[in-house]
């Protein structure tokens, strides 16, 4: 028998897993694929068939064949101090020697004021083409003292990889004002100049400890807020089994939800806080990550609650094939969010998920011709369910085995049978064989053949069947339109009565108690009536009263 159990208990038995877990969880993995994205960025794609292009463009080894490669190749080599690479992003003159510190002021506006994520930046070898500027061109924009100034760079044809994009001398020649008159950013504005001017780790400590109050203070802000509204939903909800479900899943989403709205936050806030545009790109994709793998834990979370949910108030209406449906649409959802996870923490580590989505194709096809009965069984499964012929709880007869369903997975059903052992039948094959499902019906039939002996009167016989037909329309458990006992046969060593009857009821304890009942009764009526059933003899082994029910199933 299985016990209906409420949303809170349901969730409960499966454990809980406090704001600790989850917090470490997730860092722990940022952690990991700080070292493990940029390996898996490095993984070839599949090698296509060696035939090279017919005109093949050569690949510009500082990485300016996009505007974003030129911004954050400019970018990287000023923070190692290579100015003789960051000289390569720059359309210079030669009335221009002083690159050094052009390349310096140009990579200090573009850190301190370059709010976009480095995603806005093309990564097109064209460009942008609807940003409404010529092919050549493109720009990026930087807001200081609250006004837009453009940064411009220019596509030009180098001797050595043709077409690349540099800053354009246009801009050059307005860095220098831009840098005399640039001030301050919002942060250093804000916080003590000795802070501003001590560093760790090539870090100002204005910033460490903006970066700090970015991630504490949402945390705190969002923890107030979230125990306010719990507590006026508490409040207003007065339901016990409402309250119940209430606390569940606040307790399994709250902190979640916190972390996730704490990481969009603090990365609203990162450009506030004037890190260089390739720390804040790197550190971008960390928290990226870690926002993904915490927005999948809030999903897989909540589909839980949810198919928790709906199976109590399916289990509560009957609707057992409901029941069996969100089961199967639970585990496919959980797969569904484990598989975009993966892809996004591909995309975000710079994997071209477009190959490997042609190559989960391919593979998918390859997989299918090879796995032909695995699929069957799949298609086999969801088909049984939206037949509605199998539930979970329901007592059955599969493949000749009487047993009660314990699950139906993506591939096969399992029964337990009168042995207690457990019985896997494929759902490709079941689908194409008989199921008989007891649980449906709503009674059980009681056919028995009562056999009393020769030497019964006429007067006896009419006697008996008089007092059972009382006896069947008496009883409040025996359907009365349908029941009967009749006189069928002078057999050969007695005279046959046939009795059939609905007991109403569906639970087969109670059908073993009414029946169990009805026969004693029988046999009173019989014995009172001066007859007996007939002997059993040697040669034909037959029971006085063969009590032939057509119904066989586990006790329970």
């Amino acid at each position: 028998m299985h016990e209906v159990k409420s949303d809170h208990d349901a969730v409960g038995d499966r454990g809980r897993s406090g704001w600790a877990r989850s917090f470490t969880w997730t860092w722990t993995v940022a952690f990991l694929l700080k070292f493990a994205l940029p390996a898996v960025a490095q993984i070839p794609e599949a090698q296509a068939p060696q035939t090279p292009p017919a005109a093949a463009e050569p690949a510009d080894p500082f990485g300016r064949d996009t505007p974003r490669g030129t911004i954050t190749g400019l970018n990287l080599a000023v923070h190692r101090e290579d100015f003789v690479s960051a000289a390569r992003y720059l359309q210079t003159t030669a009335r221009r020697p002083n690159t050094e510190e052009l390349s310096r002021d140009l990579t200090y506006l573009i850190d301190r004021y370059f709010s976009e994520p480095i995603t806005f930046v093309s990564d097109l070898p064209g460009g942008r083409p609807d940003d409404g500027l010529p092919l050549d061109r493109e720009r990026i924009e930087l807001t200081i003292d609250g006004k837009a100034v453009d940064i411009g760079l220019v596509r030009v044809k180098d001797p050595q990889a043709d077409l690349v994009w540099l800053i354009s001398a246009e801009t050059l020649a307005q860095v220098p004002a831009l840098r005399r008159s640039a001030g301050g950013t919002w942060l250093e504005r804000m916080m003590p100049q000795a802070l501003v001017d001590s560093t760790l780790f090539g870090i100002s400590l204005a910033r460490w400890v903006g970066w700090v109050a970015s991630i504490v203070l949402p945390l705190i802000v969002l923890r107030l807020v979230s125990a306010v509204c719990f507590f006026i939903a508490q409040r207003s909800v007065t339901d016990p089994t409402r309250r119940r479900r209430l606390n569940s899943w606040y307790t399994e989403l709250r902190w979640l939800v916190i972390v996730l709205l704490t990481l969009g936050i603090h990365l609203a806030f990162m450009p506030v806080l004037g890190l260089s545009l390739r720390l804040r790109f790197d550190y971008s994709r960390i928290v990226l990550a870690v926002a993904v793998v915490t927005a999948a834990l809030l999903l897989w979370r909540l589909f839980k609650l949810l198919m928790t949910h709906a199976t109590v108030v399916a289990q509560r209406r009957g609707q057992a094939g409901v029941r069996s449906l969100l089961l199967l649409a639970e585990r496919v959802s959980k797969a569904l969010i484990v598989l975009a996870t993966i892809f996004l923490l591909l995309t975000i580590a710079g994997v071209n998920t477009t190959t490997a989505l042609a190559g989960v194709g391919l593979g998918g096809v390859a997989i299918a011709l090879g796995a032909q009965k695995s699929v069957e069984n799949l298609l086999g499964g969801v088909f049984l369910l939206a037949d509605g012929a199998l539930a979970v709880g329901d007592t059955c007869t599969i493949s000749n085995r009487v047993g009660v369903v314990e699950d139906i997975t993506l591939r096969s059903v399992r029964l337990r049978t009168i042995e207690q052992t457990l019985l896997s039948v494929p759902a490709g094959i079941l689908s194409q064989s008989n199921v008989e499902n007891f649980a449906t019906r709503g009674k059980i039939l009681v056919q028995s053949t009562l056999r009393l002996q020769y030497g019964a009167t006429a007067d006896q016989l009419r006697l008996v069947l008089n007092r059972i037909r009382t006896l069947l329309a008496d009883r409040p458990d025996i359907e009365t339109a349908t029941s009967r006992i009749r006189l069928v046969d002078f057999g050969e060593r007695a005279i046959e009565l046939e009795l059939f009857a609905y007991v109403l009821t569906r639970d087969y304890v109670t059908f073993l108690s009414v029946r169990e009942e009805l026969l004693l009764q029988i046999a009173t009526i019989v014995e009172s009536s001066g007859t007996n059933f007939a002997p059993m003899h040697a040669s034909h082994q037959e029971p006085a009263a063969d009590s032939n029910v057509k119904v066989h199933e586990p006790v329970g």
